[in-house]
Parts: structure tokens; C-alpha cells; sequence
């Protein structure tokens, strides 16, 4: 009767830092038929790969949260200002007044954000600093670990700095479209194209970011977007039409 080769047995271990691969083989031309204790290990092969991680998760969320800061601020400059142009295009043909209502917006938008966003910051860090340093007393934090937790605290100034850069980047997509187009129709028509598809790119980056379906998204933002420039228009439009 013969007897049944032994099996192999791999037994995979991971850790946060590595990983071993550990396969017990037995050799078939060292077993004895009598002698049972040969069913045991004879030998094993360790394979280790350092510097692994098996379960590793990148933590993007304090990036992803920047992004989508400079995303919606892209979003709101873009929006807001080509809402604007067309509100005053509704009443006014000339290329000149539309291009300084767009820039009067963008730098009137760029500031509202870089303030509220330094007001909005300053305060969370204010009171991150206050509780660092309650736990400083409490706990007897070592100065060199207070310091460095300080450093991990947002910035104001950087952060009210990336609002209003954000803002301005996205204003200037209206700007430059109607920069350069004379007549007056071809002009609305080249903002609202250039605007959708700016929507179309932020919403899609959006939802990257999000993690959610890129067509609604897009089409969220993209809609969205008509509708205010369409209901700027409009109103201006029938104001306009009444004397006021």
C-alpha cells in the first residue's frame, strides 16, 4: 500500500511594518515509513519582505481637505463671477463694462474668502491652542512634543492665502473668455461654454475626492451652474426691461 506524500503548509503572519511567508516542506526522500515523528517539520523556508504594509491606509484626509477647500473656492470664484457678467451683459453690450464688473467680482470675492477663511481658521486654532495647553498642565507634556503639535495646527494666513488664490483661479475663466470676444452675443455664448466646462472639471474633481459617481456630480455642478448665471440673466434682464 502506498504511502500518502506529506503536504505543504504555508502559513502567511503580517504585521504593520512586515510580513513573513513561512512554508514547511518535507523532504520525500528523508521519510522513513516507520518512524511517524517524520510527519513534523523538517525544514522551513522564511521569506520576509521589510518596510511592508500589508493593511496599510494612506491617510489623505488632511490633503483631501485642502483640495477640496481650493476645489470649492475654484467653484464659487467661477460661478459667482460669471453669474455677474451675465447679469450685467443682460443690460449692457459693451465688452468693457462686462470685463470690470468681472474683476471688481474677483477681487471683491477673493478678499470676502481670504477674511472669512482667516476669522474661520484663527478661531479653530484658538481654541486647539487653548485645549493643547490644558493638557499640557494636566499631563506634563514633554515642551518638545507641545511644540510639535503646535506646528500641526492649520495656519490662518495660509489657509485665507489658498481661499483667495482659489477664488481668483476660478474667476478668471469668465474673464479671459470674454476678454477677447468683440461681439456681443458670440460674448455670453463663449462665457457660459467656457464656465460649463470649468463646472464640469470641478465637479468631477469633486467627486474624485469624494469618492462618489463622476457623471452626477458633474452634472449636479453643471446644472447647478446654469441655473444661477440663467436666473442672474433673467432677473437683470426683466429689471432692466422695467425702469428700474
Amino acid at each position: 500500500m502506498d504511502t500518502p506524500l506529506p503536504t505543504t503548509k504555508t502559513v502567511v503572519s503580517y504585521s504593520s511594518s512586515s510580513f513573513e511567508i513561512q512554508e514547511n516542506n518535507t523532504n520525500p526522500s528523508k521519510i522513513s515509513q516507520n518512524d511517524p515523528n517524520n510527519k513534523d517539520l523538517e525544514s522551513q523556508k522564511t521569506i520576509s519582505i521589510q518596510d511592508l504594509d500589508v493593511l496599510a491606509v494612506v491617510d489623505y484626509s488632511k490633503r483631501a481637505q485642502w483640495l477640496r477647500a481650493a476645489v470649492l473656492g475654484a467653484n464659487d470664484g467661477l460661478l459667482s463671477t460669471a453669474s455677474l457678467m451675465m447679469g450685467v451683459g443682460a443690460v449692457r453690450t459693451d465688452v468693457k463694462t462686462m470685463i470690470l464688473t468681472g474683476i471688481a467680482g474677483l477681487v471683491a470675492g477673493a478678499c470676502s474668502m481670504a477674511i472669512g477663511e482667516f476669522v474661520s481658521v484663527y478661531s479653530q486654532y484658538d481654541i486647539e491652542l487653548s485645549q493643547m495647553k490644558r493638557e499640557k498642565s494636566a499631563n506634563n507634556i514633554d515642551k518638545n512634543e507641545y511644540d510639535a503639535k503646535k506646528d500641526e495646527l492649520p495656519s490662518p494666513l495660509q489657509a485665507a492665502g489658498a481661499s483667495a488664490f482659489a477664488f481668483a483661479m476660478g474667476a478668471l475663466v469668465p474673464l479671459l473668455a470674454a476678454a477677447f470676444v468683440k461681439n456681443y452675443h458670440a460674448r455670453l455664448g463663449v462665457v457660459v461654454a467656457a464656465s460649463s466646462f470649468a463646472l464640469i472639471g470641478f465637479g468631477g474633481l469633486g467627486a474624485f475626492l469624494g469618492r462618489v459617481s463622476l457623471v452626477k456630480s458633474s452634472l449636479r455642478v453643471l446644472v447647478g451652474g446654469w441655473m444661477a448665471m440663467g436666473i442672474t440673466f433673467g432677473l437683470t434682464k426683466l429689471i432692466g426691461k422695467i425702469g428700474v
